[in-house]
């Protein structure tokens, strides 16, 4: 086998698509924290702007679609090594979305702007 196919089988065993598809679809759904510009969390419906954002959003998919086959302790360890690490940076006040306005509700789904076409 070549490194190409290998490449092509571990791709094939995905979950989400991109790492928009994961913001998209599962993210934002279970990690809801109140955002906003005067609370203590921030972010971005445009997240897909930051470079920051993108290198740990797309860490963060990679390490949930690796951990979510591991059925002991996958999740646990993706929540505590991986989602409050990386969204704790993310969602600071002097973080990559320090100066958004965009907010939701308690409970709410983090804001989302679908990125241009073909970015992902």
């Amino acid at each position: 086998m070549t490194g190409d196919v290998k490449e092509w089988d571990a791709e094939a065993t995905l979950f989400f698509g991109s790492v928009d598809e994961f913001v998209r679809e599962r993210l934002r759904y279970t990690y809801t924290r109140r955002v906003g510009p005067q609370g203590p969390n921030r972010w971005s419906a445009e997240w897909w702007k930051s470079p920051e954002a993108i290198s740990r959003l797309d860490a963060l998919w990679r390490s949930w679609e690796a951990l979510r086959l591991e059925p002991t302790f996958g999740m646990s360890v993706w929540w505590r090594d991986h989602a409050d690490h990386h969204m704790r940076i993310l969602m600071s006040p002097d973080g990559p979305f320090a100066d958004s306005r965009d907010s939701n509700a308690q409970g709410e789904p983090l804001p989302y702007t679908e990125p241009p076409v073909g970015m992902f």
